[in-house]
């Protein structure tokens, strides 16, 4: 309704999606988006421009996540303004959370939205998939609206763990990857290449928005070396 401030149409979007997310949490989500508003009039940084579509198509599209994300340390390919990799760091302060894009200018507000909601546990990297090489394992690389499933699997291929590093108790899950898409990607799923499969694809509603909404998981389905 017309009425509802921002903070309500969150509120009642985090209630649509059970999540329950603490003050503070709340504060900062809403802060990060008047940042994203605010440099959006200057930069072009999204073509979503009303302050509720922005709540709708970037910061709830982005939660839907929250209950994909286990692991330590997740890389959000693509992450252009910081979607989902922000509001996903912010649920999750006690993960760590790399945020990579090529485009400069995005980036350069990533880092400055990093520093101004105090994001200890964000990393921003401006540089591109196939040339980015992480220090530490990835437990999951996420991506919205970046590339074609295939795309996103070749490119990321030397940042998956070794799958032979994942046998036996104790040993290191293999890397997930999980691609937010529209509409089931029916196609794309076919081109997958032969070494990695498909471990979910989920529906989810989007508060606010009647648009198909898929959350899709993948691995690599054979034992073999990357990177």
């Amino acid at each position: 309704m017309a009425s509802e401030s921002i903070a309500d149409k969150l509120q009642i979007g985090l209630d649509q999606l059970d999540l329950s997310l603490n003050v503070k949490q709340k504060s900062l989500l809403l802060d990060y988006l008047n940042l994203l508003i605010k440099w959006n009039k200057a930069f072009n940084l999204s073509g979503v421009k009303d302050s509720s579509e922005m709540l709708s198509r970037h910061l709830l599209d982005s939660l839907t996540l929250v209950p994909f994300i286990n692991g330590q340390r997740i890389l959000d390919v693509g992450t252009g303004p910081g979607l989902p990799g922000i509001p996903l760091a912010i649920c999750f302060p006690e993960k760590n959370f790399v945020l990579l894009d090529s485009n400069g200018k995005k980036t350069r507000f990533v880092f400055q939205a990093k520093v101004q909601l105090r994001l200890d546990n964000i990393d921003v990297q401006n540089e591109r998939i196939e040339k980015f090489h992480s220090e530490e394992p990835v437990d999951i690389i996420v991506c919205r609206a970046f590339s074609s499933l295939a795309d996103l699997v070749n490119m990321t291929r030397h940042l998956n763990k070794r799958t032979d590093e994942a046998k036996g108790a104790g040993a290191i899950a293999p890397t997930k990857i999980i691609a937010m898409k529209g509409q089931y990607p029916t196609d794309e799923l076919a081109k997958l290449p032969e070494d990695f499969k498909l471990v979910s694809a989920k529906k989810v509603e989007l508060p606010g928005s009647t648009e198909e909404r898929h959350i899709i998981e993948m691995m690599a389905s054979e034992l073999h070396t990357i990177g």
